[in-house]
């Protein structure tokens, strides 16, 4: 089984430059599944039925989320939904809209999927990532699964390099979002986890961390808040990562797909 993860989709341009390049991409590799990082996915962050509704037009079966899942109250009530291909980080707090993980059918088997938050930076409220996982995979333990694919989504590369040496040989993959910036480090771990520490984003290439550069600029050299504004046309580069998977559910190899694409 192939399955692709799209890094962290920033605002319309960043769907649109999913639009341009997912259809002839999943022909051409002959890709089964694809999961997408949505917190971003709408313009000023968070979940729009619009804006999920184009990205499953373009091939993305799944989506996981992050600290900007919640923003907009659609998105809140697409995270309730059970029938929605949607997650949330699993270690907030028990009575947080949505889910951790889901099972995702598919003809090659059933996929789980889990996403959790790292907690440096995103506050001490959270549940330990570690366990958090460790529970949700002991539930499942029962299940005949394809494969297992954690989206940890995270700030610290030390937290995310962990992680996937903890997992190794428990799931699938481990791939880590949420800083926009790709690393160089994709490999499959020795007993068969692949894993990336970040994906990248999927948005504009002229920006900072898809935010027009001049706003990030202004508000650092004068520290006055201003307002942010992502870029409507331009280069974006799409990020992503290819994992196979075999019949064992242990990943055989990860590629990075980085591509250029042109929004106009």
């Amino acid at each position: 089984m192939k399955i692709l993860y799209i890094g962290d989709i920033v605002a319309k341009i960043g769907r649109r430059a999913v639009g341009q390049v997912l259809p002839k991409l999943k022909e051409e590799r002959q890709i089964d599944f694809v999961i997408a990082q949505a917190e971003n996915i709408s313009t000023g962050n968070g979940i729009t039925k619009k804006a999920i509704k184009e990205m499953k037009d373009a091939g993305v079966d799944f989506f996981s989320g992050g600290n900007h899942s919640f923003k907009k109250p659609e998105g809140v009530d697409m995270l309730n939904d059970p029938n929605e291909p949607i997650i949330r980080p699993a270690n907030y707090p028990g009575k947080t809209p949505g889910r951790g993980w889901k099972i995702a059918e598919t003809p090659f088997g059933n996929i789980l999927i889990i996403n959790v938050l790292g907690q440096t930076f995103n506050g001490p409220q959270l549940d330990h990532p570690l366990k958090v996982i460790n529970a949700i995979l002991e539930e499942n333990k029962s299940q005949k699964l394809a494969a297992t694919i954690v989206d940890f989504h995270a700030d610290l590369s030390s937290e995310k390099v962990a992680i996937g040496f903890y997992l190794d040989g428990r799931v699938s993959g481990v791939v880590g979002s949420h800083t926009h910036v790709s690393t160089a480090d994709a490999r499959v771990l020795p007993s068969g986890t692949a894993h990336i520490s970040d994906v990248g984003m999927t948005g504009p290439i002229d920006s900072v961390l898809g935010v027009k550069k001049e706003i990030i600029l202004d508000r650092w050299l004068n520290q006055l808040p201003n307002k942010f504004d992502w870029p409507k046309t331009g280069i974006v580069q799409f990020s992503s990562v290819l994992v196979d998977v075999g019949s064992n559910a242990k990943a055989t190899q990860i590629e990075q797909i980085l591509i250029k694409t042109e929004i106009s």
